[in-house]
């Protein structure tokens, strides 16, 4: 078994992944980038980010993207977040955007989202390293079979999770989740590609909505 370096409630969680045959292929891969002198995207201590700063136990919500920014100083293991001081990019922004015209505050345009994450927000990547300037280049490495095994069990052992899903790659995921346990909120993607489709979904009043039909605290969206 690969000695994983993440938060314990999600390596307990997760233990019977990290001795399979995918995950030990997928570290090799990774060491043998590393020894290649690519230069991959997050860090290594900041691969499993997401897991540390929300543990299981303080899991309210799960907002998916596909894999990490792959420019320099942007990604640090949080999905759609980078690093403060770093501008942030225009996916970011529109999800900004969407929360002032949502809830009526005015956002800082601070990009970290950290403060999210520690109120139980697992800002989870499908694919969680890449390339520097390669974007995907990571996606077929292993990675999305343990992702998909983390929303299993998330839907399997948890309740009353909402799941915010943004776009045609975030919606395939739905099928991953007991909707009759859980909450599934689906909308275009924030990226301008998406030529202001993600505006009016409304997801972060609703998703505090829920938290509150169900006793939860809410996540105070404000950066």
């Amino acid at each position: 078994m690969v000695d994983v370096r993440i938060e314990k409630s999600w390596k307990d969680a997760l233990a019977d992944e990290f001795g399979k045959p995918y995950f030990e292929s997928l570290v090799r891969y990774l060491h043998s980038e590393k020894s290649a002198g690519r230069k991959i995207y997050p860090p290594g201590s900041q691969i499993f980010r997401a897991f540390e700063l929300t543990p299981l136990e303080n899991l309210k919500v799960v907002i998916l993207g596909q894999d990490p920014y792959h420019g320099p100083g942007q990604a640090h293991g949080l999905s759609f977040s980078v690093s403060a001081g770093v501008p942030a990019p225009p996916s970011l922004k529109n999800i900004f955007k969407e929360i002032e015209s949502d809830l009526g505050v005015k956002m800082s345009g601070y990009p970290d989202l950290e403060k999210w994450a520690r109120q139980g927000v697992l800002l989870l990547n499908a694919v969680l390293t890449v390339r520097a300037g390669e974007p995907t280049s990571h996606s077929k490495i292993g990675w999305q079979e343990f992702t998909d095994a983390v929303i299993r069990y998330i839907s399997d052992n948890c309740e009353g999770v909402v799941f915010l899903l943004w776009g045609n790659f975030a919606r395939t995921k739905s099928a991953l989740i007991d909707h009759s346990k859980h909450h599934v909120l689906e909308a275009a993607h924030p990226s301008p590609l998406a030529r202001g489709a993600f505006f009016g979904c409304r997801h972060f009043s609703q998703t505090n909505a829920l938290l509150a039909g169900m006793g939860k605290s809410l996540i105070d969206w404000k950066l």
